[in-house]
């Protein structure tokens, strides 16, 4: 009964194994082709290759592209601030155009001034023609009140440093009544337009007298000759 035993799980054993082997073998040419459809050198490699490939010229374009907005935006600030410089530029162009644009005619109208002056001193100097200086005088007014509007406006020198930005000297008076160096004498007066110098005043500046000769005392024929000064003494040094 023993062998009998033995035999029968034999032959069971047999089947089994073939039929294992024959399922393994399948189930290995089942994984060899799909093995060889998704292998390194399959359809669905290339494909993931094709798309990364893809995706990297994606990105890289889209580089390109931020690259060319930045570099378009700068392009446009720029000329934004350009624009803006260029339009406050105008701006300062066509102000200074309304402003200074009549300093020409209104420097045609001094000589008006200077001989309305003339002619007020003359009539103060002489004594005669009131009746006309009063005319004369409320003219002068009237028209420096015009000019004035338009930004004209005379200043005074007498007395004043000189100053060469503002006057203009015409030669030198001694003077001991004033400081060195200062307007003695206002021949015609300054003007400026709206700040800027239309004519400087011209003038003539006060210095100290030359040292003339000492005077000699006329009082008796006693008092000596002045000895001639002797090399130390600076020139007019006598007594």
């Amino acid at each position: 009964m023993g062998s009998e035993q033995g035999k029968f799980s034999a032959d069971i054993g047999d089947d089994v194994i073939a039929a294992a082997l024959e399922s393994v073998e399948k189930q290995r040419e089942t994984a060899a082709a799909e093995d060889l459809a998704v292998g390194p050198g399959g359809a669905q490699e290339e494909e993931l290759a094709q798309l990364r490939t893809r995706i990297e010229e994606l990105e890289a374009r889209e580089r390109e592209l931020s690259t060319q907005v930045s570099q378009e935006r700068e392009r446009a600030l720029r000329a934004a601030a350009d624009l803006d410089n260029a339009r406050k530029r105008a701006q300062r162009e066509r102000d200074e155009v309304v402003r200074f644009g009549l300093e020409r005619v209104l420097k045609d109208l001094l000589p008006v001034i200077d001989n309305l002056d003339r002619a007020l001193d003359l009539g103060e100097r002489t004594g005669k023609w009131d009746g006309l200086a009063e005319g004369v005088r409320m003219t002068r007014k009237l028209l420096e009140d015009t000019l004035a509007k338009q930004g004209l406006k005379a200043f005074s020198a007498r007395g004043q440093p000189f100053d060469p930005h503002l006057h203009e000297a015409m030669g030198h008076e001694e003077r001991q009544d004033l400081p060195a160096n200062s307007v003695s004498t206002e021949v015609l007066r300054g003007f400026t337009l709206y700040d800027r110098l239309v004519r400087p005043a011209l003038v003539m500046v006060a210095r100290p007298p030359a040292p003339g000769p000492a005077a000699e005392d006329s009082g008796g024929p006693s008092v000596a000759e002045p000895s001639p000064p002797s090399p130390t003494e600076a020139p007019g040094g006598q007594s």
